[in-house]
């Protein structure tokens, strides 16, 4: 069966910066944002609590960044440390994925959160404070375009922003995630793939452990 994963190579777009620390998933989605359990209407409801005057309304903050037109159609947003916190709810993910985001920048997250990210193809991409903070400072400047583009393939990020930080940005990332985004691998993926070996294991272990197998 085929990875319903869309691939993540390169990546041109608007960043948008929020920069706030342990922004947890109840932030990201309110649970009363939570109507089912697809993937599937959850974009109106990320950053409720922020991106609304008031809870239960859709009346938009025009202070919150989401609602600036500036940021509109933002695929990229830079933020703080330890984001994604909380609970394990991976709607998180599935609401800033159906918004449009393919790439969160952090200072760093919370490990089950960037688990789902990874899981849904998009990148969970760590920078120090110091970075970000230069890149948000640039691109909330009126004088600076807001795109920014990740090369995953080259580990660099790049754009006009990035001179604040000295041009170009190499950064790292584990080299199975890289693989897993690159190709749009989900979990499953990556088991066929080494469905000979994990077959031979067992031919192996039969022979060893006739017992388990009865």
């Amino acid at each position: 069966m085929a990875s319903m994963m869309q691939p993540f190579r390169t990546l041109t777009a608007v960043a948008a910066p929020l920069l706030r620390d342990n922004i947890d998933t109840d932030s990201i989605i309110p649970s009363r944002e939570i109507k089912s359990v697809g993937k599937r209407g959850l974009a109106a409801g990320l950053f409720a609590g922020w991106r609304y005057r008031s809870p239960g309304t859709r009346d938009p903050d025009p202070d919150f960044v989401l609602n600036q037109s500036r940021f509109a159609g933002a695929a990229i947003l830079l933020t703080g440390e330890n984001f994604g916190c909380g609970s394990s709810r991976e709607h998180a993910v599935w609401a800033l994925a159906e918004q449009g985001f393919r790439a969160i920048v952090a200072i760093s997250f919370a490990p089950i959160f960037q688990d789902n990210c990874i899981n849904n193809g998009v990148l969970p991409l760590c920078l120090p404070r110091g970075t970000i903070a230069l890149l948000a400072d640039a691109i909330l400047s009126a004088k600076c375009d807001p795109h920014l583009t990740i090369d995953l393939e080259r580990r660099e990020l790049s754009g006009a922003a990035t001179s604040a930080a000295g041009g170009v940005i190499a950064f790292s990332i584990d080299a199975e995630v890289r693989l897993r985004l690159l190709e749009g691998l989900d979990a499953i993926d990556l088991s066929l793939r080494r469905l000979t070996g994990l077959e031979a294991f067992e031919q192996r272990d039969r022979a060893d452990r006739p017992w388990v197998y009865l």
